[in-house]
């Protein structure tokens, strides 16, 4: 697969770890994750925003793995919010995950389907 990160000189300089745009030719596999949720597989949702975050990612990574790819075949992220008060933790977190990985990527707020949920995160991958 080809990857090119795209940053038009005309548009805004991307901030918080992300790029405008990715381009991909030549791929194989394409697999679009359904919006993960900060639920354990046995079943607990934890209380912080926090811990959270990190689970909602080791299940993106999870489901990854199951395809037999890594986040760095990340090529989009959607991310929805409950509460825009969460989003420089939510920056610092995916930041842990994604680490120099920058995907195209969106953070909506939004009023998520379980109340105790404050975060689901989509993503696409391509390899």
């Amino acid at each position: 697969m080809n990857r090119e990160t795209i940053n038009a000189k005309t548009a805004p300089v991307p901030r918080g770890g992300y790029s405008q745009a990715v381009k991909i030719t030549d791929f194989k596999t394409l697999l679009f994750i359904s919006g993960q949720i900060p639920v354990s597989d046995d079943d607990k949702v934890p209380e912080s925003f926090e811990d959270q975050a990190r689970l909602v990612w080791r299940n993106i990574d999870a489901q990854l793995k199951a395809a037999g790819m890594s986040k760095a075949d990340l090529v989009k992220v959607t991310t929805f919010l409950s509460d825009r008060h969460h989003t420089a933790a939510n920056r610092e977190i995916r930041s842990e995950y994604l680490g120099a990985i920058a995907p195209a990527m969106s953070v909506v707020i939004a009023s998520i389907f379980d109340e105790k949920w404050l975060l689901e995160v989509e993503a696409i991958a391509a390899q």
